[in-house]
């Protein structure tokens, strides 16, 4: 697969099928090279990717990420094999271990005291699953969900690569010096059209509300140096101006030069409407296209 250096990172939970079916056309025809797109609780990712499959031509297909409590082992590998197949090649799985809410609380699934551990326990099953089909002629890469220095390890290990989500640049710099040269890695980086610092600031934190409240990423922040006041209640400017890119169109391809800078391979950008609604800012991504550069 070539991922390419820019592919963009949506919720289309809120649109019909119709309409995320014309957004993703039309994020093909822009040039961006993969669509990326979460698992919470909204439409399944592989049933979502799968139909997206037959109705683009070039653009990778990406989970962003998949959730290994929400399928076995075998389950995925079955997946990764079907897609990578099905797409001619343009299937990317991503995978992470979630949050304690989603598993124990949504789920109802026990959720591991130790992530890395349960993560490389859980690609090893991948490895060893029977897979009986006609197999893909190039099956996608895998992709782990790393923050901290023993996933993003094991991302180099075990795994094609990393895709950090809620990252600054000082974090894309950290993550490539341990990952080393070879592995993939791929940052989600949130972008906003918006020069009023007020009102980005304001649509920024409203985005940032619900991770900013996450373990897994309050930790990650601790090991970038930031605490908890950096968090509690409304986050820091401080916090908010290194997590979403907002400003005019100049402000945020400085941004995503950043990342690329600090060693991405590819970065996928997350266009949050100024508006605050939860669809794709289209406005945004037909600036920043790669094809209009």
């Amino acid at each position: 697969m070539n991922l390419g250096r820019l592919g963009v990172w949506t919720f289309f939970d809120a649109l019909p099928p119709s309409d995320a079916v014309a957004a993703t056309k039309r994020i093909e025809e822009l040039g961006y090279s993969a669509l990326w797109v979460p698992e919470a609780v909204g439409r399944e990712p592989f049933a979502l990717l799968g139909f997206l499959a037959g109705q683009t031509t070039r653009l990778n297909l990406c989970t962003g990420i998949a959730n290994i409590y929400a399928r076995d082992a075998v389950t995925t590998r079955h997946g990764l094999e079907a897609l990578s197949d099905l797409s001619g090649g343009r299937f990317l799985l991503g995978l992470g271990v979630s949050h304690s809410h989603l598993v124990a609380g949504v789920r109802k699934h026990e959720y591991s005291p130790k992530p890395v551990a349960t993560m490389r326990a859980y690609l090893e099953a991948m490895e060893r699953a029977v897979y009986r089909a006609v197999p893909a002629k190039e099956r996608g890469p895998v992709l782990i969900g790393a923050l901290r220095q023993n996933m993003l390890r094991l991302s180099a290990e075990k795994a094609d690569g990393a895709h950090p989500y809620f990252v600054p640049p000082e974090h894309t710099a950290r993550a490539r010096e341990i990952l080393g040269p070879d592995a993939i890695l791929a940052p989600e980086q949130k972008v906003l059209l918006c020069t009023d610092p007020s009102q980005a600031r304001s649509v920024a934190r409203q985005a940032m509300k619900i991770y900013a409240g996450l373990p897994n990423y309050q930790n990650n922040l601790r090991w970038l140096g930031y605490d908890e006041s950096d968090w509690s209640g409304d986050c820091s400017d401080k916090l908010v101006d290194a997590i979403v890119a907002w400003g005019d169109e100049d402000a945020i391809r400085a941004r995503i030069q950043a990342h690329w800078d600090a060693g991405a391979d590819h970065v996928c950008i997350q266009p949050l409407h100024p508006d605050g609604l939860p669809v794709p800012h289209m406005e945004l991504l037909e600036l920043l296209a790669p094809a209009a550069s």
